[in-house]
């Protein structure tokens, strides 16, 4: 999918509705922003309360790093 956008003045950029909407991007949503390739990459940031993570995994223990790359996969 690919979309062009403008950069306003106060360099503002407005992201594709359809974009949005399919990414789940609300007024207010936080976006992490990276360079890479020369190009720009945002993504929106996943906030995880320690109550989502409640019985996440049973009882088995389970690293960190696998849940935070299980919930980037989503």
């Amino acid at each position: 999918m690919s979309s062009t956008t403008i950069v306003g003045d106060k360099g503002r950029v407005v992201i594709p509705a359809d974009v949005r909407r399919r990414l789940g991007i609300k007024p207010g949503t936080e976006l992490e922003v990276d360079v890479r390739d020369g190009g720009i990459v945002m993504r929106p940031l996943r906030r995880v309360s320690v109550r989502d993570l409640l019985g996440i995994a049973g009882r088995e223990r389970v690293k960190l790093k696998e849940v935070e790359d299980s919930l980037a996969e989503e």
